[in-house]
């Protein structure tokens, strides 16, 4: 059984940066592959992000390519999102997740393929 803890949400200005971090606890870390995803009021989950076990694989969707950014730490069982130039729509909880698949482009966007799931933070952007 996989716990993941994120944290370092928050209520920042438009422009502003956040890093949000998801510790994990419980399993092998470097069997999980890992994903972010985030849910705005009245909205459905959304995919965000993807990493691959070693991280050298990773992918964000193109609504915040160039402005967000995954790693993963394996030393400290972490998983990040650096969210930079944040804009209102990007208001949501943000919750990560962890997948013991081997996923590819098909499937990483795929809530269904993560067995483990974090609490979420909530990251609230205003104008």
């Amino acid at each position: 059984q996989v716990q993941l803890v994120e944290s370092g949400g928050g209520l920042v200005q438009a422009g502003d940066s956040l890093r949000l971090s998801c510790v994990a606890s419980g399993g092998t870390f470097t069997t999980y592959t890992m994903g972010w995803f985030r849910q705005a009021p009245g909205k459905e989950r959304e995919f965000v992000a993807f990493i691959s076990t070693s991280g050298g694989v990773s992918y964000v969707q193109d609504s915040v390519k160039g402005r967000f950014t995954i790693s993963r730490d394996n030393a400290n069982n972490t998983v990040y999102l650096q969210l930079s130039t944040l804009k209102p729509e990007d208001t949501a909880v943000y919750s990560c997740a962890a997948s013991p698949y081997y996923l590819t482009s098909s499937n990483w966007s795929d809530g269904t393929k993560y067995r483990y799931w974090g609490q979420g933070t909530q990251v609230t952007v205003s104008s």
